[in-house]
Order: C-alpha cells, then sequence, then structure tokens
C-alpha cells in the first residue's frame, strides 16, 4: 500500500516541482507531507473496513431461515455439512475428509456469488454497508483485515437510504469503529481517499485497497425514474450524494470515504453508477447529520421513520429543480404537522401561499430541498420552520412537530415495540397518504390518534376483532396522538390494572366506539 501511496505522491510531486526545478526543495516536502498525511489517515481506517460477503443461494436446506425470521433480520450462522444429518444436503453426496464446502463463506477458498464492503460503527460488532448489498441474503459473512470475521444477522436495514447495519454472530476482540466525520461542509476539490474491496480482490484476506482524488461535485441524483412516485423509493433521488473522481470499482459498495483526518464522511455505493459500467470516479453517500441520524437510528434496531409535514404542491414535476428565494406552499393538509400551530390551539402553522425559507437552519430552494431536509428530520422530532407569510410583512419563526412519512420500500428491523394487548400501532399520517395517491378518495385529512398496525393472532386484541387501519383516539379517556404515547399510557394502565378502554375509530375518523381489553 506504501509503494500504492508513494507513486500518487510523486506524480504530485512531480507536477508541482516541474516549473521550477530543484530550486525549490521545499515543494518536495509539501508533496511528502502530503503524502504521510495520507498513510496515516489511511493506518488509522483501514482496521475499521470490511468485506461483506452474502449468499443468495437457497441450498441452505434447513439452515435457511424462515420467512418470519428474514423480516427480523435473523439469518444465523452456517454448520459445515459434515456435522449436518445428511436429510438435510439431499442433492448432493456426502463430503469426505477436508474437501471444500462450497457453502461455507468463512473459508477464504471460495469465492462468493456476491460481496460488498462494509464498516466497522461499533466495537460491539455493528457493520454499516449499503442495504443493496445484503437485499435478500441467505447468509452473510464479514471478514476484517487479519482474516479474522463472523457470519452475520442484519440488525436493521432500510432501502429508502440505502443503509444496513450487520450485527456480528460471535464477538470479535478488538473491533476499532471508524470515528464519525462531517461530511455537511464538503467543498469540490477537497481532497478524499477511499478504502473498499473491489472486485476479485480482498475478500480472502479482508484487506481493503486505497485509492485517493477529489471532490467533484456535490448533491449529484444517480439515474433513475423521472416520475416523483417512482422516486420517493429512494432518498437519493433528491440529491444526495457525493461524486467523487477517486475510482471505485464495481463491488466497491459500503466502502468508507474518509478525509485526511481519518473520518468517516461518505458510504460508496455502485448502485448509483450505470449498470454493468466502470467509470474512472464514483458515487459516495455524504455522512452528514441526517445520514447519521438515520444510522444511529439503524444502530438501535428499528425501523427508519422519516419526517413527514404534510404540505402538497399542484405539480411537483414542473416545478422541482427550480431555484428560489424558498419553497412556496400551495395546500396544507388538514390535520398534519402543517395543520397545526405549536400550541395547538392558534392558527395553522403553514398557511396555503406561504413560503418556507429554512428548516433548523438548513435553506431550502427548491421542493426536493424541502422533501430531503424534512425527510431526514424523522418523526416525531420538532422542527423550527422559517416562513415568509403569503399576508403581513417581516419573517416569522414557527415550530412543528412531524408526523411519519410512508416509505414504500423495504425495511428490517430486529428491534420493534412489544405488542401490549396484542397491539403495535403507527403514524395516522400514512393513512391519509395512501388516500393521496387513490383517486376514490376526496378531500383527506389526518385523524387525530394512531393507527393500528398489527393484530397478534391469539391476543386480546384478536379476540376484540381490532383490525389494521383502525384508529385509536383515546387510552383510558387519554388522547393519544403518537405511537409513543399509546404504548406509554397502555403500559401504564397495564401496571394499574387487568384492562383498558381504547376509543376506537373507522380510518376516516368516524364511527367510535369504546372497546375493552384485558392485558393480563
Amino acid at each position: 500500500m506504501r509503494r500504492h501511496l508513494w507513486g500518487y505522491g510523486l506524480v504530485l510531486s512531480v507536477a508541482i516541482l516541474s516549473p521550477l526545478g530543484a530550486e525549490n526543495p521545499s515543494r518536495l516536502q509539501d508533496a511528502q507531507a502530503l503524502e504521510k498525511t495520507m498513510e496515516e489517515a489511511i493506518a488509522k481506517a483501514e482496521p475499521s473496513i470490511a468485506c461483506v460477503l452474502v449468499s443468495r443461494s437457497e441450498k441452505y436446506g434447513r439452515q435457511r431461515s424462515s420467512k418470519e425470521e428474514r423480516e427480523r433480520g435473523k439469518l444465523g450462522g452456517y454448520v459445515a455439512e459434515a456435522q449436518v444429518p445428511a436429510d438435510v444436503f439431499p442433492q448432493r453426496p456426502p463430503r469426505r475428509g477436508q474437501e471444500r464446502d462450497p457453502l461455507d463463506l468463512s473459508d477464504p477458498n471460495n469465492v462468493p456469488e456476491a460481496y460488498g464492503s462494509g464498516v466497522v460503527i461499533d466495537a460491539n460488532g455493528l457493520i454499516l454497508t449499503n442495504f443493496h448489498v445484503v437485499r435478500d441474503a441467505e447468509k452473510i459473512y464479514v471478514r476484517l483485515p487479519g482474516g479474522k470475521g463472523s457470519y452475520a444477522d442484519i440488525h436493521a436495514a432500510d432501502s429508502r437510504s440505502d443503509f444496513a447495519v450487520l450485527r456480528l454472530i460471535d464477538k470479535l476482540p478488538d473491533l476499532k469503529p471508524l470515528k464519525k466525520g462531517d461530511a455537511s461542509n464538503l467543498k469540490k476539490g477537497q481532497f478524499v481517499l477511499s478504502l473498499a474491496n473491489p472486485y476479485a480482490a480482498g475478500f480472502r484476506d479482508g484487506s481493503p485497497s486505497a485509492s485517493w482524488g477529489i471532490v467533484s461535485n456535490i448533491r449529484r441524483r444517480p439515474p433513475g425514474s423521472p416520475n416523483e412516485q417512482e422516486r420517493t423509493k429512494n432518498l437519493h433521488q433528491y440529491g444526495t450524494l457525493l461524486q467523487l473522481d477517486a475510482r471505485l470499482n464495481l463491488g466497491c459498495s459500503g466502502g468508507a470515504v474518509i478525509d485526511l483526518k481519518g473520518e468517516l464522511i461518505g458510504l460508496t455505493t455502485a448502485e448509483a453508477a450505470l449498470s454493468g459500467v466502470e467509470t474512472p470516479g464514483g458515487f459516495a453517500v455524504p455522512m452528514d447529520a441526517g445520514m447519521w441520524r438515520i444510522v444511529e437510528k439503524l444502530k438501535e434496531g428499528k425501523e427508519v421513520e422519516y419526517g413527514f409535514l404534510g404540505v402538497s404542491f399542484d405539480n411537483v414535476e414542473a416545478k422541482a429543480g427550480e431555484q428560489h428565494e424558498g419553497v412556496f406552499i400551495e395546500k396544507v393538509i388538514a390535520g398534519s404537522p402543517a395543520d397545526q400551530a405549536g400550541d395547538k390551539e392558534g392558527p395553522r402553522a403553514i398557511q396555503p401561499h406561504d413560503m418556507i425559507l429554512s428548516i433548523d437552519g438548513v435553506r431550502v430552494h427548491e421542493i426536493e430541498d424541502l422533501f430531503l431536509v424534512i425527510g431526514v428530520q424523522l418523526a416525531g422530532r420538532e422542527v423550527q420552520l422559517e416562513i415568509k407569510p403569503a399576508r403581513g410583512s417581516g419573517l416569522e419563526k414557527r415550530t412543528v412537530k412531524l408526523a411519519k412519512f410512508n416509505s414504500p420500500g423495504k425495511t428490517i428491523a430486529s428491534n420493534v415495540p412489544a405488542a401490549i394487548g396484542g397491539l403495535r400501532v403507527d403514524y395516522t399520517s400514512l393513512l391519509v397518504q395512501r388516500q393521496a395517491i387513490d383517486p376514490r378518495f376526496g378531500r383527506i385529512s389526518i385523524v387525530a390518534g394512531v393507527m393500528i398496525r398489527e393484530v397478534i393472532a391469539g391476543s386480546p386484541a384478536d379476540a376484540a376483532q381490532l383490525q389494521p387501519d383502525k384508529v385509536i383516539t383515546q387510552v383510558n379517556d387519554q388522547k393519544v396522538t403518537t405511537p409513543t404515547e399509546f404504548y406509554l399510557y397502555m403500559e401504564g394502565a397495564r401496571k394499574n390494572g387487568n384492562k383498558v378502554n381504547l376509543l376506537v375509530a373507522n380510518s376516516d375518523g368516524n364511527g367510535s366506539t369504546t372497546v375493552t381489553l384485558n392485558l393480563r
């Protein structure tokens, strides 16, 4: 690796010195100082870079996870075929002696069918990678520099951000998390380094390859559908990506982009490139405050709940990309966060024809800026909006608590709320977003309460014939507006007695009835 970097340093040195000749030895010293800075940054980051080996094979027999286990990300390890009853692998004869087992991803002699890279983000065995690297995986093995490794489960994953966090099944000593950086202030021309495991290299010993370059551009969009409904499936379609001139070959997804301090400022992604194409440069997801917020939620093993404000536009596609002083609001959805004042008793937080200039200090100039900034704030968070009112003069600041965006992509969460009384609930803002894309619905509004998301078979809620998409508005005469409030009140009711009374309405808020559940 040292020779590899020296080659780059020599080219840089020649470029610097050639106009000035040998009369400027200080320029050579400058180049050598830069080279040493790069070497130190790479040496600091390299122990934290993982190779992620993935199999989607159906040949694991009884070692395949069930559908329910895969939905929770539990893939499990692998038991060598010689230790498994013969009827588990009826399609192949039993192994003899030390013959290679092609299904054992831990064997460095096996060439994996799919793989990518990853980054250690927690000393207890959490690895950050891209969701598309582990999509539909049957088994995952993570190999680190020095040849150490472990099979892994998917701790949590989110297709909209294209992030996944893996949890190593075996405890590995001396795991070193890569230090968090901040990509929010990156500028074109800044030096960056990348560490990843490109195709046909690194999967045997876990040693990542290094490259370097500059930030070519920021806020890039990957190729994709111009249709807004399709684009909501991927957060990066709103323009998040870093474009780098550092070489990122196919297979580099999930690798680290670091700054000269050795801090993680980006996660490489090959999926943003045109399919099947290798280019001199590549793309990376910037690790700024919004993306770290998503990663922290995944580290907890939880679903990422994107923020929802409740404003709409007559023609999003026609206005996308237009630059203005702020974002002009055309409509406000009744009952949404945008329709609520901070004290819940005053006028709307946002009026039609208001203009939003910033969100928590982040300026927004176009519709996609607003969708992106609101989304990564996450549901349940309070944000401050800077508004230019349609009526009156001057600027105003208003605070709203975000609801939940209806993300159609796949999620995996190993840590889900306990089903109290057999119920799991969610934000009612999901209902109104489903209605908004169905032409059979007329005027829509968000009902104050929580939506029933899941009813556990054989539970008290099942016995009471409660159904998904019904809305719970009260728990023992206490109004509920968020899932957090619901679980808090239900837990209190369980501690204080055997029964709880729920006020349950239809998805449109009408037809309320009281349902009593026995929680013991």
